[in-house]
């Protein structure tokens, strides 16, 4: 179960033990970019880092890593046990993602770790990862509407949440495409707090990083990547000049041309798999702001020549599916509908039933070629690229049915 507050993990954790400094990440769209854009900048830079970020894509553990690794599954089960008594012998019935961060903490102790980069898990006020107090700089991604029952059904309410990482006299970025609304909320609690906020405004990032302009120039970056990039590298630059001020960000800026973030406009060959030789796409988009962002690249980059696209769509329960799946589907597409599978270490989380997201994804974007699989994944590739007919296939709706891809693709490859 979700159930916010830090009482708990301030026990569990004891943050004055902590013995790196961090980089700070809320937002509800492009955190995980950020964070690996930061992380790229950062061993560019020479800093020892450790990244922390949820949900796991394949396995619990690749949630944590350290320069660039998947932290080892034998360090982490140790911690985690160690996490656990600790839990237990203080009585405390710390939650899931409590027991994690305090996990990941520790394993960044360990590992010696320079720089801890850390995603909030949801909100940011009263997420577990809010006990870090040694932070180099905060950063806010783009804001938009989703888990409301948990941070408010407004955008000012849910930016006020976000805002809620937010450390006196610690230096801030605020992604600068971001509602006026949401904005607004973030510099408010920034000049409270006196604490030199910097707005990433791709627009303008020429003139401040000369370097990253060119690196655009040359590359095909999306929107929200540029967004996500401006403020990884306007956040780093504040963290170098704290840790390493002999280095100069536009140095750095190269290393980002080869950054890939899995599960994020991920085009994945299923050839081990299915007989489907042109690469699917696979995307967790998993509410209404990041699904419109995907249903624009679809548009732009899949629906040549008016080609329909196939999907496998999957969903967690609470989602609102018409936001989810209206900017994604059109009546001539082709859609199958799973369920993704137990997600480990979150037991609360829950697939749709395939028969009901069926029956609203024909209903909301009057599609009629919709078959769905209960929790059978691969008969659904198969279906769905026997349907695609060599056509363009997406794979969307959920980042637990990006885990559940990816695990069998490993799978797959492993038994080969």
């Amino acid at each position: 179960m979700i159930e916010l507050g830090l009482a708990r993990v301030s026990r569990l954790v004891q943050p004055s033990l902590l013995r790196w400094k961090a980089i700070h990440i809320a937002g509800t769209n492009g955190k995980g970019s950020i964070a690996a854009y930061a992380s790229r900048l950062l061993t560019a830079g020479g800093v020892r880092w450790g990244r922390y970020t949820s949900p796991h894509l394949i396995d619990r553990w690749d949630c944590i890593t350290v320069d660039e690794h998947a932290v080892r599954e034998s360090l982490f089960r140790q911690v985690e046990d160690q996490v656990k008594h600790r839990d237990r012998q203080l009585g405390l019935g710390a939650t899931e993602f409590e027991l994690l961060t305090a996990t990941a903490f520790e394993v960044f102790n360990r590992e010696q770790v320079d720089v801890g980069v850390v995603e909030v898990g949801l909100g940011g006020r009263q997420d577990a990862t809010n006990i870090l107090t040694n932070v180099l700089v905060s950063v806010i991604s783009n804001i938009g509407l989703d888990h409301e029952a948990f941070l408010g059904n407004s955008l000012e309410a849910i930016a006020g949440e976000k805002a809620g990482i937010l450390k006196p006299g610690v230096p801030c970025v605020f992604d600068g495409t971001n509602d006026p609304v949401a904005l607004r909320v973030l510099q408010s609690r920034s000049a409270e707090l006196k604490n030199n906020a910097t707005i990433a405004d791709p627009g303008a990032i020429g003139q401040q990083i000369p370097k990253l302009a060119q690196l655009w120039e040359h590359g095909d970056f999306e929107p929200h990547q540029k967004a996500n990039m401006a403020c990884a590298v306007l956040a780093v630059r504040k963290v170098l000049a704290q840790i390493k001020p002999d280095k100069n960000i536009d140095d750095l800026i190269p290393a980002l041309s080869s950054v890939q973030w899995p599960g994020r406009l991920q085009h994945i060959s299923l050839r081990d798999i299915v007989c489907h030789e042109q690469p699917a796409l696979l995307d967790g988009a998993h509410n209404g702001q990041s699904a419109k962002v995907l249903g624009q690249y679809v548009d732009r980059k899949l629906r040549l020549a008016g080609q329909p696209v196939t999907w496998i769509i999957s969903a967690s329960r609470g989602k609102n599916l018409a936001e989810l799946f209206g900017p994604l589907i059109r009546p001539e597409d082709r859609v199958a509908t799973v369920a993704f599978g137990p997600v480990d270490g979150m037991p609360w989380v829950h697939a749709v039933d395939p028969i009901e997201l069926a029956a609203s994804v024909k209903s909301m974007c009057g599609v009629t070629k919709v078959r769905e699989f209960g929790g059978q994944l691969l008969m659904a590739m198969e279906w769905a690229s026997a349907a695609a007919n060599g056509g363009p296939m997406a794979i969307a709706g959920s980042l637990y049915l990006v885990s559940d891809v990816l695990r069998l693709l490993r799978d797959r490859s492993s038994s080969q």
